[in-house]
Order: C-alpha cells, then structure tokens, then sequence
C-alpha cells in the first residue's frame, strides 16, 4: 500500500485502507479511546485506538507506521482519521523529549531549544523558521537562474587572510596554516572573468569575538556578482529583483510556514527608497562625522522607511571609501565617498554590497595606501591583470533575513545549530 502524507488523508476515500508514517506527536488517553496524533513532514493526522489495542503504544516521538481505515469525523484534522488501526513502531520506543512537542508553542528557553536543537527543530513552528528559509533559497536561485548567473562553488580552506575588517579561523593543512573562508568574495569576482554573471549558497566563517543577538560565528551567505555594469545602480536593482523573488518564494512556497509563524510578508516596492549616507547620518541623529552606522542608526532608519515610504526595506549608499573593504570602487566624482551601499530591512543591515574595483593598478594604488603587504593578496590581484570587467556585487545573510521575516530577537533562533564564542555543539 502506497504511503499517505498527513495532509493528503482528508482526499482519501471514506471506507479506503490507507498506509502513514511518521512520529508519535501525542497520546490522548481516555476512558475507551486512545487518540495517536502522527506528525510527518506534512502535517498532523488523528488516529483512533479502541479498548485493550491501546496498550503498548509506542510513546511520543518514536517513528511509526499506522495502516487502516480512512474514517469521516468533522473533530478530526480534516476531517477525516484512521481507525481499526495498526501501529507498528520503525524503531527503540524514544526517551521522553526534552520538551512537550505537542504544545502549539514552545516555552523553554532558548539555550534549552539550542542545546535540544536535534529534537527541538521538530515543533512545527520551530521547524516553519527554516522552512522559510528553504523557500528563500529557492526564490534567489530561481530569480538569479532566471536573470542568466551561473551557480559556483568556491573553496572554503584559503591559503591567507585576505578579507580586510574580520577576524579568520586558523586551521592546520597538511602542517601549514590556511584559513576558513571568510568569504568567496575574491573568487566570485575572479568568475565574473569567466561567467560574467555567479552566485553562490554557501557557509562563511567569521571568527570575530562578537556575542550578541545579531552574530554568529558561521553563516550561510547568499552571495552574487556580476560583470560588464555601469556603476552600482545596476547591482542595486538585481538586489532588489532578488529580494522580491525571495519573499515571493517564501509566500509561495512556504505557505503553511508563513501562517503557522503568523508573520506579514514585507512588501517590496518596485524603487526601493534610497540614501546617501550622509542623509542617512541626519536621519538618524548620528554626527555627520560618524564612519558607520550603528544598530540604533539602522532603526531609526527602519522606522523612518516605514513611516515615509511604507517599506520594510531602505538602501545607503555612498559610504566612506577609507571604512569600507578595501576593493570597494571609490565615486569618482569625489573618491571619498564609495560606490558601495547596505540594504536595511525592518531595522537591521541585512546586506553589504558594492562595485568593485577591476584594474590591476588600482588594487595595486589602493593596498598601498592602505597599508597592507602585496603578498597575501598576490593571487588574487594577479587575475585583474588578465581582463576583468566592472562589476559589483552583494551578500545576503540567510539567518539575518529569516530572522527579521519573523523578527526573532535573535539569530540564534532561526539558525539550525548556530555556531558562536560558546557553542560548538550539537
């Protein structure tokens, strides 16, 4: 017999045998009834047990097959149960979870869900958070396959520590040090030579001692770069097609997630609104001296976006050419400012984007000014002496942007088994 998904049991016919599989959500007892709540993938589905074949029922959380009888019953999920049933387990009777699964919400505290996470991701709603994200990841590789970028994979061990403004993890290989990748920022940019269009969906390292609510020392970042632009415009407006795309996935695909969660969509205009950074320092209180802005500068522009334009989402540009990476392409009309700009959503940065420079003797101009030794960044300027076109690019935090889907207070929340100063485990 074929297997029937938990929410596809309402479209059996009353009367049919039918096969489901999945976890023992709960145990109802009552007098001459036993009521087995089964959890797949899908959904919920009600189980009748009558009399004395209630007795040696797995307990909550152990794997089971039930086969039976497709019932009506208006109280039932759907309105339709199984009865006369037969309940198999698919695996060792399951210890009693840490917490009850079966409860609409979840109550224990965070390090309880984190420490817990292999068994507490299984609550419906907790498990929505990346159900989300799933559909997330699915809108930018749709909405960038569709605009002609190629999917790469870049290498996460690295040879130096070429990223400016983050601190790397040192690892041993093969009994000489290389690094965990703090980004496939040189790689990308180096593709762009070959693809002209790339992104990729990946992990990144960032060994900075941060412990607040908004870091984590390894995320999943949804990074692209394209080649053959005019200036950062253009890479703005592909940010903006594939944040679209991205909640449209989510309300797409997500649907049950989305309504499980009870969140509201953000809705993405069609010009998102759009600051100078020195606009953005007025709007925010901040000194016009300020290098950056900080978690309350980013709020107050939040509010000030939704307050004025209705929009979950503002863009700053312009920022300092000296405080931003040091491959950021200077505005030529005056190379204090830089042709780079963070997207704020609903409050917090969410992405950190830019054009690049592209000629060899700029990086060459730049390191030096900076600074930094020609060596560790030696591969890498080597390839813009073999043609690179502008181009500019972007990077999507996929925790942040779930996290502020559902404005969890914290990251941590939304990341399957987040990795910070304190946790390394599970």
């Amino acid at each position: 017999m074929q297997r029937t998904l938990c929410t596809d049991l309402p479209t059996a016919t009353p009367g049919e045998p039918v096969r489901i599989q999945g976890w023992v959500h709960r145990r109802r007892e009552l007098a001459q009834l036993t009521f087995l709540v089964v959890r797949d993938r899908s959904g919920l589905a009600q189980v009748v047990v009558r009399g004395d074949a209630a007795q040696g029922l797995p307990p909550e959380e152990t794997p089971v097959e039930v086969t039976g009888t497709a019932t009506a019953n208006p109280q039932a999920p759907g309105g339709v149960e199984v009865t006369d049933p037969t309940v198999t387990a698919l695996s060792d009777d399951a210890d009693t979870p840490p917490v009850e699964l079966w409860r609409p919400t979840l109550s224990a505290s965070l390090p309880t869900l984190l420490d817990h996470a292999a068994v507490t991701w299984r609550h419906p709603v907790q498990r929505a958070k990346w159900e989300l994200a799933a559909a997330a990841m699915k809108g930018f590789r749709d909405t960038l396959d569709a605009g002609g970028f190629t999917e790469i994979a870049t290498p996460k061990l690295v040879e130096s520590a070429t990223e400016s403004g983050a601190n790397v993890f040192q690892v041993d290989y093969f009994g000489r040090p290389a690094y965990l990748a703090q980004s496939p920022q040189f790689y990308k940019q180096v593709l762009v030579g070959v693809f002209e269009r790339v992104y990729e969906v990946g992990p990144v390292f960032r060994a900075e001692p941060h412990d607040t609510v908004r870091h984590v020392a390894q995320f999943l970042s949804l990074d692209v770069e394209l080649g053959f632009i005019e200036d950062h415009r253009e890479v703005i407006q592909v940010l903006r097609d594939v944040v679209a795309g991205m909640v449209e996935a989510v309300g797409t695909y997500a649907a049950p997630a989305v309504e499980r969660l009870g969140i509201e969509l953000p809705v993405v205009l069609e010009e998102i609104p759009l600051l100078h950074f020195r606009e953005a320092l007025e709007i925010a209180g901040a000194p016009a001296d300020e290098p950056d802005l900080a978690p309350a500068h980013e709020r107050a522009l939040g509010e000030w976006a939704r307050a004025e334009h209705g929009s979950d989402f503002v863009v700053v540009e312009g920022y300092p050419t000296a405080n931003r990476a040091f491959y950021s392409h200077p505005d030529p009309a005056d190379p204090h400012w830089s042709r780079s700009f963070d997207l704020i959503f609903r409050g917090t940065e969410l992405v950190s984007g830019a054009q690049r420079l592209h000629r060899y003797d700029d990086y060459v101009r730049t390191l030096e000014e900076r600074g930094y030794p020609y060596e560790p960044y030696a591969s890498y300027v080597e390839a813009f002496r073999r043609g690179i076109p502008p181009h500019g690019g972007f990077a999507i935090g996929l925790e942040r942007f779930v996290g502020r889907l559902t404005q969890s207070p914290n990251i941590r929340e939304v990341t399957l088994f987040p990795r910070d100063l304190h946790r390394l485990a599970p």
